[in-house]
C-alpha cells in the first residue's frame, strides 16, 4: 500500500500516512492519458475563427473593366480572391471543436497521475495549512519549508475555500490554489508538486476510490470533521471535570474554630 509523509507548517515530517491502492497506487495509463490531456486542450477552443467568401465581402459589384479586347484575363469583380481585399478560399469558419471522452476514462487518468506524483514523491501532505492574514511573504517562507525544490510549479488543492491563503498566493508565479472539486489532468500535469491537507486526500479517495459524488463526499468529510471536534471538546471537558473532581476542597480556617460565644 502506497504512503507517503505528513508536514506541519514548519517543513517538519510528523507522521506517515496511507493512502489508498486504487487511487494513488495503480500504473499510469499512458494512452488514455494521452487521449484526455487531448480532449480537454481541444475542449478549450472557442471555434469562433471566420473568414469571408467572395460572396460576403463588400464592393465588387461592377465589372472592372470590359470583356474583350484588353488582353488581360477576363474578370467580373474585384472581389475575386487572387485580388486585393477580396474573398478567402477555404478559409476557416465557426463550427465546434468539442471531444467527449467516457467518465471512466477521465478519472483513470486523474487516478494515473495521482499515482505518478505519489510514486516520483512529488505529492506533499500536510496537516494544516493557514495563515492568519494574508500575506505572500508568509506564504513564500511556507513553501519554503516544504520538501518541493525552489523554482518549481506548485498546485495546491483546498476542500474549501481559504481567502487568506488564495490572497496570498496570487502573486506567486510559480503557485496555484484551486478546489479540488475542480481537479484536472492538465493542470496535475503542468505542475511539478502538488500540495494538499490530509482532508483533500481523503475526499479524493471518496471521489475516486469509493465512486461517491463530489457534493456527498464534501458533506462526508465536513460530517467526519465535526465528529472530530466534538469528540475533542468533550474529552477536554471531561478531562477538566476529572482534575477538579481530584483537586481537594478548601476549608476554610472559621470552620476549624471553635464557636467561643457559644460555650460562654
Amino acid at each position: 500500500m502506497p504512503s507517503t509523509t505528513v508536514y506541519n507548517k514548519a517543513g517538519e515530517a510528523i507522521e506517515q500516512l496511507e493512502l489508498s491502492e486504487q487511487v494513488f497506487g495503480i500504473a499510469p495509463n499512458m494512452d488514455v492519458l494521452h487521449q484526455v490531456v487531448t480532449a480537454q486542450l481541444v475542449n478549450r477552443r472557442q471555434g469562433n475563427a471566420s473568414t469571408k467568401t467572395r460572396s460576403e465581402v463588400s464592393g465588387g459589384n461592377k465589372k472592372p473593366y470590359r470583356q474583350k479586347g484588353t488582353g488581360r484575363a477576363r474578370q467580373g469583380s474585384t472581389r475575386a480572391p487572387q485580388f486585393r481585399h477580396g474573398g478567402v478560399v477555404w478559409g476557416p469558419r465557426p463550427h465546434p471543436y468539442h471531444h467527449d471522452v467516457p467518465r471512466k476514462m477521465r478519472r483513470l487518468a486523474i487516478r494515473s497521475v495521482l499515482s505518478d506524483k505519489v510514486a516520483n514523491d512529488n505529492l506533499i501532505v500536510v496537516d494544516e495549512l493557514t495563515l492568519e492574514q494574508p500575506r505572500t511573504k508568509d506564504m513564500l517562507e511556507l513553501l519554503s519549508k516544504l520538501p518541493s525544490a525552489a523554482g518549481k510549479k506548485v498546485l495546491m488543492m483546498w476542500p474549501q475555500r481559504d481567502e487568506n491563503v488564495v490572497l496570498s498566493t496570487r502573486n506567486i508565479p510559480t503557485a496555484k490554489v484551486q478546489h479540488v472539486s475542480s481537479i484536472n489532468v492538465v493542470e496535475l500535469l503542468k505542475h511539478d508538486y502538488v500540495v494538499m491537507p490530509v482532508k483533500t486526500v481523503r475526499w479524493l479517495e471518496l471521489v475516486f476510490g469509493e465512486g461517491l459524488s463530489a457534493e456527498a463526499a464534501t458533506v462526508k468529510i465536513t460530517d467526519a470533521a465535526a465528529e472530530v471536534e466534538t469528540t475533542e471538546v468533550a474529552t477536554i471537558n471531561i478531562t477538566d471535570a476529572a482534575a477538579e473532581l481530584e483537586t481537594p476542597l478548601e476549608t476554610s480556617d472559621e470552620a476549624d474554630e471553635p464557636d467561643t460565644a457559644s460555650e460562654a
